[in-house]
């Protein structure tokens, strides 16, 4: 983290969202927060489930937010980096990868509007990608 960055919090994820071209808050898998573009979902509030626990307590994380990625190499760079962003098995197939919110500070929020603008141009069309970050 640069010096003049400062960390990362789970109110960015809202603020950030919100702030990119025709993004509502919706709902996705039955009851679960959903930011979405054009009815697409790119980020989502994973409820807690036994596919993703405390390695320590055995407990299922409750702050989990699914990150939709460009492709598997994206994935693959971003969970291999030096940063709280991971995977587990349910999602091994799927080009989301996922982050506690509660580990958000790890990256600085630069790195998180990074991180959600391209999760929102990988579902948003091609033409509203191209208005909003350029060619």
């Amino acid at each position: 983290m640069s010096p003049k960055a400062r960390p990362a919090r789970a109110s960015d994820v809202d603020e950030i969202a919100a702030s990119l071209p025709e993004t509502e808050l919706g709902i996705s898998w039955g009851d679960r927060p959903t930011w979405k573009v054009r009815g697409k979902g790119f980020l989502i509030h994973r409820m807690p489930h036994k596919t993703a626990v405390d390695p320590v307590t055995g407990e299922m994380w409750d702050d989990l937010l699914v990150v939709i990625t460009p492709d598997m190499g994206a994935k693959q760079a971003l969970i291999e980096a030096d940063n709280p962003f991971f995977d587990i098995d349910h999602f091994r197939n799927h080009n989301g990868v996922l982050v506690r919110l509660s580990r958000l500070g790890e990256i600085d929020r630069d790195e998180l509007v990074e991180v959600i603008t391209d999760a929102w141009a990988t579902r948003a069309p091609k033409k509203l990608v191209r208005e909003h970050l350029g060619d």
